[in-house]
């Protein structure tokens, strides 16, 4: 493999990325060339203010077989090298490698860190790997057989549905008193006289349809204090990707003609994945963030779609609506 150095991401073929990324070994959107150059251009919402990209390619034959997205900050009391995404708002994050050509990648790739990067670096410490990832695996025999200190642990869960063509075999997974809840709340909002209708946005105005999902988000209070002005230009340029790329599904729940909650979701490789979503308090005696969840669920089952990700976190309501737990791993290796 021959590896290259890349100081900018305008540097590598953004079709070739994503057409390798569908055959990797973890393919999610956060991988997405669109979503992860739009992660550095606001270097996560502030997150990351004095870090120094590290975008690796590896080519055999002229064909792109592998890319690292990294970056080096300080972070952990080392100089680390960390996955570009970390570590808030990116679910999901590895290399971009097909599996054929994944170990002989890791093994290349820190031989190459080493000889272009010197000392500048301690460590990596990668978080949001799945705990599927056979990065984990190798990144243990790397660091064994280099002498490395490593480090492997579980980080977040990230409850998913299983989903099938039915919503009605769905709730019949639904544990009994939370499937009555489910179909009580719903009904009880269309049954309401209040004009309860929901609908996937059509995205024509995509700044006006951005200002309304973020107004929403901003009635939770912790929400409200994440929107730091970093943040939010970073949440803009997240939604923006996403809708450029094709894989933006952003969809309202409508009560008395105003918007009274939102769902934001990324429908890529044949799942949705949970992104966030916002709620006006306003309308809490109609449950409308159970209500469009409940929607949104239906809508998957009908539209073919093998799972339901709720993404990072352990709130009550995912395993109420049936969320299994998988997980997120951080692997950290320190130099000897």
């Amino acid at each position: 493999m021959d590896y290259t150095l890349h100081k900018d991401f305008s540097e590598i073929n953004a079709q070739a990325w994503n057409e390798l990324l569908s055959a990797s070994v973890s393919n999610s959107p956060f991988l997405r060339y669109e979503y992860q150059s739009a992660w550095w251009e606001h270097r996560g919402g502030g997150e990351w203010q004095n870090a120094q990209l590290i975008l690796v390619s590896a080519s055999e034959d002229g064909k792109l077989v592998g890319v690292a997205p990294l970056f080096i900050a300080d972070y952990d009391g080392q100089r680390a090298l960390m996955l570009v995404g970390s570590i808030e708002i990116s679910d999901y994050l590895d290399l971009i490698v097909h599996g054929d050509d994944h170990a002989r990648f890791i093994n290349g790739l820190l031989d190459f860190l080493a000889s272009q990067l010197g000392g500048n670096w301690r460590g990596i410490d990668w978080y949001n790997l799945p705990d599927s990832s056979p990065t984990l695996a190798v990144l243990k025999e790397e660091s064994a057989k280099r002498g490395w200190a490593h480090l492997e642990e579980m980080y977040r869960p990230t409850p998913r549905i299983p989903l099938s063509r039915s919503f009605d075999d769905y709730l019949a997974t639904v544990e009994k008193k939370q499937r009555h809840e489910i179909r009580r709340k719903t009904r009880r909002a269309e049954d309401s006289g209040r004009g309860v209708r929901w609908f996937i946005s059509d995205m024509q105005d995509p700044e006006a349809e951005i200002d309304a999902f973020i107004k929403l988000m901003e009635h939770d209070q912790n929400k409200a204090k994440f929107l730091t002005d970093s943040m939010r230009a970073q949440m803009r340029a997240v939604i923006r990707a996403a809708h450029a790329g094709g894989w933006l599904w952003l969809a309202f729940l409508e009560v008395d003609g105003e918007r009274a909650a939102a769902a934001l979701n990324f429908d890529y490789d044949n799942k949705l994945w949970g992104y966030n979503a916002g709620v006006d308090r306003t309308y809490m005696d109609l449950s409308p963030g159970w209500v469009l969840l409940s929607y949104v669920l239906q809508w998957c089952c009908e539209n073919n779609r093998a799972e339901f990700d709720f993404m990072r976190g352990d709130e009550e309501y995912k395993y109420r609506f049936g969320a299994v737990n998988q997980y997120v791993m951080r692997a950290k290796i320190t130099k000897a």
